[in-house]
């Protein structure tokens, strides 16, 4: 599947209680669509819109069709293939567009992507 949408509930995991996970308990509705951008041997690099902006929807909605975020230590494995050296979690924030909270502007921002995550994307033998 090149693009698709997650539309799942996110509430407080009741067993981990610092975690989000997918409920129909106390939860709030989520909708995540991804676009598939690259795929790898054993990696994708996906294009994430939220319609909706819960704790960790990102990750708790990758987790649930099987797709971790790479390096995620509480909702993947937080492993990374021999070779592959990420000190941190695969995932950035490319845009941003919200409305202004006092104006009710629309606010756009955009962040290239940091030179770690772009230099892993660099070499390709990696992913």
């Amino acid at each position: 599947m090149e693009k698709g949408s997650i539309d799942a509930p996110i509430g407080r995991d009741p067993r981990h209680r610092q975690q989000m996970t997918i409920t129909t308990v106390d939860s709030r509705d989520a909708i995540t669509h991804f676009r598939v951008l690259n795929r790898y041997a054993h990696h994708t690099l996906l294009l994430l819109q939220l319609e909706t902006g819960r704790t960790h929807q990102i990750r708790v909605h990758l987790q649930a069709i099987g797709h971790h975020v790479v390096g995620d230590p509480v909702y993947g494995s937080g492993r990374v293939r021999p070779g592959l050296v990420v000190q941190r979690q695969f995932l950035h924030a490319y845009q941003l567009e919200f409305a202004h909270p006092i104006t009710g502007l629309k606010m756009e921002f955009e962040a290239p992507l940091p030179p770690d995550l772009q230099a892993i994307l660099t070499d390709e033998t990696l992913l």
